[in-house]
């Protein structure tokens, strides 16, 4: 079943229990959420719609960050949310196994709920005939065994690498630092098939 939008609310909510403090931040879009026939997950909806990522930590505390090719801009693997997933979880990981060749079955997921909220403007796209509009981004936290070699999607990725944690800023990396204080990161490879 695709990803609704109030699965999308369900997951604001979650995330604001545990971050009251970003309440006024997206206060705007879980009242569209909860109110809008408009659907959050599908990329025409603008002014802004609903994007998933993943931040993926190696046990010795790295991060994986890919260069977007179009944006020119060192970023997490993510994307649009496509019809045949079924969660926010889901589309983070099939963006990272499209845009960093990880599989869902070499990562487990430290949360359940996004680690970070973030809401950024994307310039319009002439090509796509997409005009300027907000990603709500909605970033999962994973963990893998190793700091694997990946094999970036050419199309949308020129690169990669894997960063020290304590050089991931902002909001994003304090979130980050803090729950891997409180959480010990699950094994990938004791995953249960």
């Amino acid at each position: 079943m695709p990803v609704s939008n109030d699965d999308i609310a369900n997951t604001i909510s979650a995330y604001l229990d545990v971050y009251p403090t970003d309440t006024e931040a997206f206060a705007a879009l879980l009242e569209t959420a909860r109110g809008s026939e408009a659907p959050l997950a599908s990329r025409a909806t603008t002014p802004g719609h609903v994007t998933c990522g993943a931040v993926v930590v190696t046990p010795d505390r790295r991060v994986l960050q890919i260069r977007h090719r179009r944006l020119e801009r060192w970023l997490l693997p993510g994307g649009h949310i496509e019809p045949e997933d079924d969660s926010l979880l889901a589309t983070a990981m099939r963006e990272l196994a499209e845009e960093a060749g990880i599989s869902g079955g070499s990562v487990s997921p430290v949360l359940e709920r996004p680690v970070d909220l973030h809401a950024h403007v994307i310039p319009a796209n002439p090509i796509k005939v997409e005009p300027e509009h907000t990603h709500y981004d909605f970033r999962f936290l994973v963990a893998v065994d190793q700091a694997v070699a990946t094999s970036p999607n050419e199309e949308e990725v020129s690169d990669f690498r894997w960063i020290p944690l304590l050089e991931l800023p902002g909001q994003l990396g304090g979130r980050v630092r803090a729950t891997l204080l409180t959480r010990k990161l699950p094994d990938p490879a004791r995953r249960s098939p």
